[in-house]
């Protein structure tokens, strides 16, 4: 139940103390698991020390048991090792401390933990954080490199001497860490989020040397991985040897067998980019010697032929064909217009021949009524009708007459 407190009442250190450890009696016994940190066995005591911590987080707890507890796994139990323990949890209230008071200890063997961290491993991938497609490419001279390793270690060493041996111009920006113990994870996690936040840095390179499974565990950390998943800088996993494969491995743009693999991949060797430069250069030389060569091959033969040689050979050949041509089409046009004058004149002489002026040459008149109408037979006019009567020269008015004038 709550308490009820105000300024006027407010409860004593000694009150609340030990409604807090009431509290947590209440709670029963529960199975944690830690890495021991602080081991002390006292001699002559009856009770062993344990400090538990979080290898994720920065996070660590007292915990106390029997001797008796200790020594059943005192052989294969040390600082440093991965256990799983059922603790109850106590409320020293005289110093407002709390501890675990442990009933059994169980080390976490190699077996468990190759166990967990394939679980782990399906967990990630199944969320796609090792997708082929997330992975981004290296830039090919970077200018500012992230290594984040241990102190003094040879893992830098490689890095750095190599990288630099390949391109001397290479700069670094390091971060020392502990990479194996209790403080690895949250050293490696800060140390990657502090070198992506920096704009000038291009790559990101996790070094460290060689060591048992329980010695690389943390990079095989889920919080780690999800720190390398966010990033938005190109990492590159440099754990171990090559048999080595922990999960940052997959979630990196890059794994390296070695940190000297590492170095090499990350930086180009002037000396080899020297030697591609040069034979790019020559074969660009010779690409365009060759092209040179080729058209001037092609220029003089242009020039060797005889249209370029005597150009006005070919029009003086042209002009004694056109000459020719014109003349024949000359005739041909003279043959054509006399034939035509002939074909007029003989339809001229034919209509000549066939008009009624040449009829009426021959004598004959044509009979004419007052409207213009030519007379065709008698019974078309009445007697004493007046007409015309046209001849070969001019026309004469006539008058019809009837039968009886003819007699």
């Amino acid at each position: 139940m709550a308490v009820n407190t105000s300024p006027e009442s407010p409860l004593p250190v000694g009150e609340v103390s030990r409604l807090i450890g009431r509290w947590i009696d209440r709670l029963g016994a529960v199975w944690v698991e830690g890495q021991i940190t602080q081991l002390s066995r006292r001699p002559g005591a009856g009770v062993v020390f344990l400090t538990l911590r979080d290898p994720s987080y920065d996070i660590s707890v007292s915990v106390t048991c029997y001797r008796q507890v200790f020594d059943a796994v005192a052989d294969v139990v040390s600082e440093g090792a991965r256990v799983v323990v059922l603790a109850k949890p106590e409320w020293y209230a005289p110093r407002g401390q709390l501890s675990l008071r442990a009933a059994e200890i169980k080390p976490v063997g190699v077996g468990e933990l190759l166990a967990r961290l394939e679980q782990l491993k399906r967990k990630l991938a199944g969320e796609g954080l090792f997708a082929p497609e997330r992975k981004r490419p290296l830039p090919f001279l970077p200018q500012l490199i992230g290594l984040v390793c241990g102190r003094a270690s040879a893992a830098e060493r490689d890095v750095l001497e190599n990288a630099r041996h390949r391109w001397p111009a290479v700069r670094f920006e390091v971060r020392n860490v502990a990479v194996q113990g209790v403080h690895a994870v949250p050293q490696v996690v800060q140390a990657v989020k502090e070198l992506d936040a920096v704009d000038e840095v291009d790559v990101i390179v996790v070094a460290r040397g060689g060591g048992s499974v329980e010695d690389l565990l943390p990079f095989s950390d889920e919080q780690l991985v999800r720190a390398v998943a966010a990033c938005r800088t190109p990492v590159v996993s440099a754990i171990g040897h090559e048999p080595d494969n922990p999960l940052l491995d997959h979630v990196a743009d890059l794994r390296a067998s070695t940190p000297t693999d590492a170095a090499k991949k990350v930086v180009p060797d002037v000396g080899e980019e020297a030697e591609r430069v040069r034979q790019l250069r020559d074969r660009a030389r010779r690409c365009v010697a060759a092209f040179v060569e080729r058209e001037e091959r092609g220029l003089a033969h242009a020039l060797a032929r005889p249209s370029i040689q005597d150009p006005h050979r070919m029009i003086e050949e042209r002009a004694e064909q056109v000459a020719a041509l014109a003349e024949r089409g000359r005739r041909c046009l003279g043959h054509h217009l006399d034939r035509a004058e002939s074909e007029l004149a003989h339809t001229h002489a034919r209509v000549v021949a066939l008009s009624p002026a040449a009829t009426l040459k021959r004598g004959y008149a044509v009979l004419q009524k007052a409207d213009g109408h030519v007379v065709r037979a008698p019974d078309e006019v009445t007697a004493g009708e007046r007409l015309r009567a046209r001849v070969a020269e001019g026309e004469l008015p006539v008058r019809a007459g009837t039968g009886q004038d003819l007699g």
